[in-house]
């Protein structure tokens, strides 16, 4: 799963994406990061301020990691067709 994120409804989109594929309910997906179902929703739909290190758990609990690179040279079009 190799997906490009730049704001936090794209993060949110991808955890989604990433729990569904795992078969994961939100609150399992809670239960594994250690937070509430709640959280992850507002996550998920981008309606969160949530904290990094509440980030970086769910993404340890989806056994996924963040690779910092170079921004793509890529048209709204593009980015559109990747989601």
């Amino acid at each position: 799963m190799d997906q490009i994120a730049r704001t936090t409804e794209d993060i949110g989109h991808l955890l989604r994406k990433a729990r569904k594929a795992k078969g994961l309910t939100q609150q399992e997906l809670a239960n594994r990061a250690g937070i509430w179902q709640r959280t992850v929703s507002n996550i998920e739909t981008g309606t969160s301020e949530a904290k990094l290190d509440t980030v970086f758990d769910l993404l340890a609990a989806l056994d996924l990691e963040i690779h910092v690179a170079p921004r793509s040279k890529m048209s709204p079009g593009d980015l559109e067709d990747i989601f």
